[in-house]
C-alpha cells in the first residue's frame, strides 16, 4: 500500500499549494478594494503612466527619451547617453542626469538602471501604492511565488502517480484506479491554474485593476492628437517600440540584455 502515502504526499502537495495562492489573490485583491476611489478624479501623470505600464525601468526610459526629444540629452545609436543641458526641469530628470555622472557621459544601461532605483522613483511607487494603483511590492511577489508553486504541484502530482504505478507488487487495486485517485489532485491544481489565469493575472504586473483602468483611459484620450505629449504617453504606456524614429530606437537596444520588459 505504498501508493497511498504517494497518494497523500500527492494530495498535500496541490493543497497546500492551491491554499497559498488562493490567499495571495485574495490579499491582492484587497489591493483594488482599498484603493476604489483612486478610480475616480485622479489624472495620471507620465511617469505614473510609465510606472503602472512597465515599472521603474519604464520611468527611466520615458524621462531620458523626453529629455533627448527636448535636445537636453543626447541618445547615440551606439549607446551613449551625453549630457546638453545639465539643469533637470525635475526629480527625474536630475536623477537621470546624476546617474550619467559628472563627466556628461555614460552608458545608457548604467544610467538607466540607477535612475530606476532612484529615491524619486521609489517615492513616486509608494504614492501609486497609496492611492490603490498600483500593487505592493508584497502582494505581487507572493501571487506570483504562489503560482509557481501550484505549476510545481502540476509537475509532481503525475510524477508522484506514474510512480505508484510502475512499483509492482504494491497494491491488488486495479492500476487504472489508482491513476483516478491520482488525477483528482492534478485536476485540483490544474483547475487552480485557469482560475489563476483569468482571475490573478491582472495583478501580477505593475498596475492593480483600478490603476489599469486609469491607464486604458488614458490611452484612448492620447490616441490621435500627434502631438509630443502624445508620443510621450505612448512611450510610456507600450515601451521604446512605440519609438519611430530608427535612431533614437536603436540607442536603447544596447540595454535590452540586462533589462527585459
Amino acid at each position: 500500500m505504498f501508493w497511498v502515502l504517494l497518494l497523500l504526499l500527492a494530495w498535500a502537495l496541490a493543497g497546500i499549494a492551491c491554499t497559498r495562492l488562493c490567499l495571495a489573490a485574495v490579499h491582492a485583491a484587497a489591493v483594488d478594494t482599498d484603493g476604489t476611489v483612486a478610480d475616480h478624479g485622479h489624472a495620471l501623470t507620465l511617469y505614473e503612466a510609465a510606472f503602472l505600464s512597465g515599472g521603474p525601468a519604464r520611468v527611466a526610459d520615458v524621462t531620458m527619451v523626453s529629455m533627448a526629444r527636448q535636445r537636453r540629452l543626447l541618445l547615440a545609436h551606439t549607446g551613449w547617453a551625453t549630457v546638453v543641458d545639465p539643469r533637470g526641469h525635475d526629480e527625474m530628470e536630475r536623477s537621470v542626469i546624476g546617474a550619467i555622472g559628472p563627466e556628461g557621459q555614460s552608458r545608457i544601461a548604467p544610467v538607466r538602471a540607477a535612475a530606476a532605483g532612484a529615491e524619486a522613483v521609489h517615492r513616486l511607487a509608494d504614492g501609486l501604492v497609496r492611492a490603490g494603483l498600483a500593487v505592493p511590492d508584497g502582494a505581487r511577489t507572493t501571487v506570483a511565488a504562489g503560482v509557481h508553486q501550484v505549476r510545481a504541484a502540476a509537475l509532481v502530482v503525475p510524477a508522484l502517480g506514474l510512480t505508484a504505478l510502475l512499483m509492482p507488487g504494491q497494491t491488488v487495486m486495479p492500476r487504472l484506479l489508482v491513476a483516478l485517485w491520482f488525477a483528482l489532485p492534478l485536476i485540483l491544481t490544474l483547475s487552480c491554474l485557469v482560475i489563476a489565469r483569468v482571475e490573478v493575472h491582472p495583478y501580477s504586473r505593475w498596475a492593480s485593476p483600478a490603476g489599469q483602468r486609469l491607464l486604458g483611459a488614458l490611452t484612448r484620450r492620447s490616441t490621435g492628437d500627434g502631438d509630443e505629449r502624445s508620443f510621450l504617453t505612448s512611450v510610456a504606456v507600450r515601451g521604446i517600440r512605440a519609438i519611430g524614429e530608427p535612431e533614437l530606437r536603436a540607442a536603447f537596444t544596447h540595454r535590452d540584455q540586462p533589462w527585459r520588459e
